[in-house]
């Protein structure tokens, strides 16, 4: 890996990348495709940003709200690694890296209040719609985690309520009503990596080895940053954190027209 690395903090000495990127650059094409499974999830689709491929999912249930929120739904994010899509992804219980994946998007969804959870409350202290969003990488050629993130969201913007009969209490997947899920506002994540002196947005999985530290950074349509991850060994100075912060707006703005 030094030897890589090594390679990779030459050419960016030089402002330059393997292949061939401006530093802030994305890969083309970026794609986003709603409803790629509508009939195993409520919601569903697929992000490529190059060669990276992500496909997300999310499933409607209804089931007991949590003691101290009685009359708040439920929103999980969950990630499956798949060894199809990395030859170093394992089969078995979640690794750190998946959990982490998981976390990240959770994030950005939760922090930004994106979901009005308090609507998808049934009946008060007894139901509640839970929301899982499970996401799927295909094909791990770096930046899983702004990939994963985009998918999330449109597969998001993509659910529709299933059929509820509340005297049966039962839900009818079947069959779906034209109800959206109550997404008030829309978070995108950027991450931001930093090697040496430099930061990179859309990293491969070589830049991504060879990082010394990372940000990730889900902001509003209006501009506003509601969350931030940090991740790698490295530190970073309040500068470096300013300028990487920077640099997502921007680059949120380009991703945002995608939807």
């Amino acid at each position: 890996m030094s030897m890589i690395k090594d390679h990779i903090v030459s050419l960016l000495t030089k402002d330059m990348r393997e292949d061939g990127r401006k530093l802030t650059e994305y890969r083309k094409p970026i794609t986003i495709e709603y409803g790629i499974s509508s009939k195993s999830a409520e919601g569903s689709a697929r992000v490529c940003i190059g060669d990276t491929e992500v496909v997300a999912g999310v499933k409607l249930e209804a089931g007991k709200p949590f003691p101290d929120t009685p009359d708040d739904g439920v929103l999980m994010v969950n990630a499956e690694l798949l060894p199809l899509s990395n030859p170093e992804f394992e089969s078995g219980p979640p690794s750190i890296g998946s959990i982490e994946l998981a976390r990240v998007v959770d994030r950005g969804i939760r922090e930004s209040h994106m979901i009005d959870t308090e609507k998808l409350c049934i009946k008060k202290g007894e139901k509640v719609w839970i929301a899982c969003i499970d996401i799927y990488p295909i094909n791990d050629a770096g930046n899983l985690f702004d990939a994963a993130s985009l998918a999330a969201l449109a597969a998001l913007k993509d659910a529709r309520f299933p059929e509820y009969d509340e005297k049966t209490d039962k839900v009818d997947y079947s069959k779906k009503t034209k109800t959206k899920l109550p997404l008030s506002k829309e978070a995108i994540e950027v991450t931001v990596i930093k090697i040496k002196d430099k930061f990179l947005v859309d990293p491969t999985t070589e830049e991504w080895e060879a990082l010394d530290a990372r940000l990730t950074v889900a902001v509003l349509e209006d501009g506003k940053i509601c969350a931030l991850q940090k991740g790698g060994d490295g530190s970073l100075k309040p500068d470096d954190i300013e300028k990487m912060a920077e640099i997502a707006l921007d680059k949120a703005k380009e991703l945002r027209k995608l939807l």
